[in-house]
């Protein structure tokens, strides 16, 4: 009964009553970046139990105590009283739904994914277990330009497809608004079409809100067979072609938001990520980036010089790097499935940042080598190994990670609140900590994006 009430639901208004603790991460009712110890303050954080949700389309129009909302908006339904999420039917044209004291938490946010990429690369696990290095890989053929040839090959129904069936399992972890880049075709053409194929997916009615960004600077094409030229002189002429070809056709294709360039020692420098993302914002573009995943190249400052939205891996970004992001406003975005799966201890200095007031997110860093769309994992391997608590990681990946987006209608989102997107996880039990608790399937027993119900109680 529940299931079929849901499915109408996007239609009409809604009430969702009798929450446990419900995670509203609106201390201030701004929209910026909160730091510091308020990232883990559960009373500016938290409503206590016995709140309620009203929802028209796919906005939060209120948020109080359920009674007050049930008198207001639907005063002949009773709260059933009992032990289990129960549908109290139709009353004053809002389906009404008594939560039975279940936690609710904000749609989360993954800020930072790879979403688009065709072939497979799980046998480098054996390599990097052999102890070769990412670098190494790359250099023996392996990486991102080996994800490259096969992501070429794929074709436009084929890359939606596969994109499409992602989607579906973020959202089954309780994504709900999503960055997707390019940077597996390396040529006009394929990025244009990786683009274009996402989006395709931004245009389907089941699929989260996304945020497209241009990797055309992710790495130097694979070299043909029988090409003499340096690794150098290929990555110049490579800059030169994104600078004069790639971004022009890119900016008229008119899809993508943001630029990004892989800036590390051994893709791309500090100058030529400055030279490709100057004419990106140049042409309208935000400027995020990859920068310090596997030493301090100084990509940090840098970002913080282009007013970057985002510094993204930063793992070994120094200090006075990460205090000249925070004083730019652009937030550095931690990836700790990314050590996770390359077999480091080097984990994201997340307390260091907490301690200073810098601001910070969490993201998957879904790709070939990270194969994996769980916010929630990803936060638990935050918890467990950066000295964080959840709802610090909660706010890292909801209200924070929002932050450094735009949303395509101009909606809030990351919180629960007046005026934001109707977007929120339902956890089995009362407490909001149990978010990041399952590594093993989605802690959450329902989602809403945007007012429609992904996955139904």
């Amino acid at each position: 009964m529940i299931s079929s009430l849901m499915q109408h639901a996007a239609v009409m208004g809604q009430l969702l009553l009798n929450a446990g603790w419900l995670a509203h991460i609106n201390p201030d009712g701004s929209t910026a970046p909160l730091t510091g110890h308020e990232m883990g303050d559960p009373e500016s954080l938290l409503h206590e139990p016995g709140y309620g949700l009203l929802i028209e389309g796919a906005v939060i129009e209120s948020v109080g105590p359920s009674e007050e909302l049930l008198a207001e908006h639907s005063p002949s339904a009773k709260l059933s009283g009992g032990t289990s999420p129960t549908p109290l039917g139709q009353h004053s044209g809002h389906d009404v739904f008594d939560l039975a004291g279940r936690a609710v938490i904000p749609g989360l946010v993954d800020a930072h994914t790879h979403l688009l990429w065709a072939g497979d690369r799980s046998h480098e696990a054996s390599l990097r277990k052999q102890g070769y290095s990412y670098r190494e890989i790359s250099e023996m053929g392996g990486g991102i330009g080996f994800t490259v040839r096969s992501t070429r090959e794929a074709t436009h129904e084929e890359l939606v497809s596969e994109g499409g069936r992602r989607l579906k399992l973020a959202m089954d972890q309780g994504t709900t608004f999503i960055e997707a880049k390019s940077g597996y075709g390396l040529d006009t053409k394929s990025e244009l079409g990786l683009l274009k194929a996402a989006n395709s997916l931004t245009n389907s009615p089941s699929s989260p809100p996304m945020q497209h960004t241009w990797l055309g600077a992710h790495a130097t094409p694979p070299a043909q067979e029988g090409d003499g030229r340096a690794e150098e002189r290929r990555r110049s002429e490579y800059v030169a072609e994104i600078l004069t070809e790639q971004l022009p056709a890119v900016l008229e294709q008119g899809i993508a938001q943001s630029v990004d360039v892989f800036c590390e020692p051994g893709w791309f420098t500090l100058e030529e990520t400055e030279d490709i993302c100057r004419a990106g914002a140049d042409g309208g573009l935000q400027v995020r980036l990859h920068v310090d995943e596997f030493e301090d190249g100084g990509g940090a400052a840098l970002a913080a010089e282009l007013g970057a939205r985002t510094a993204d891996h930063a793992a070994w970004s120094d200090s006075d790097g990460r205090a000249s992001c925070a004083r730019a406003g652009t937030l550095q975005g931690f990836l700790p499935g990314t050590p996770h799966v390359l077999g480091s201890d080097h984990w994201p200095p997340i307390r260091e940042c907490i301690e200073n007031s810098w601001p910070w997110t969490l993201a998957s860093d879904f790709n070939p080598n990270c194969d994996s769309l769980s916010i929630p994992f990803t936060a638990n391997l935050a918890v467990t190994n950066c000295g964080i608590d959840p709802v610090e990681a909660l706010v890292g990946c909801t209200r924070n990670a929002a932050s450094g987006m735009d949303h395509p209608d101009g909606l809030d989102t990351g919180m629960i609140r007046p005026g934001a997107a109707a977007s929120l996880n339902i956890l089995p039990g009362g407490h909001v900590d149990g978010w990041c608790q399952n590594t093993g399937t989605s802690p959450f027993i329902a989602t809403l994006v945007e007012g429609r119900w992904h996955r139904p109680l």
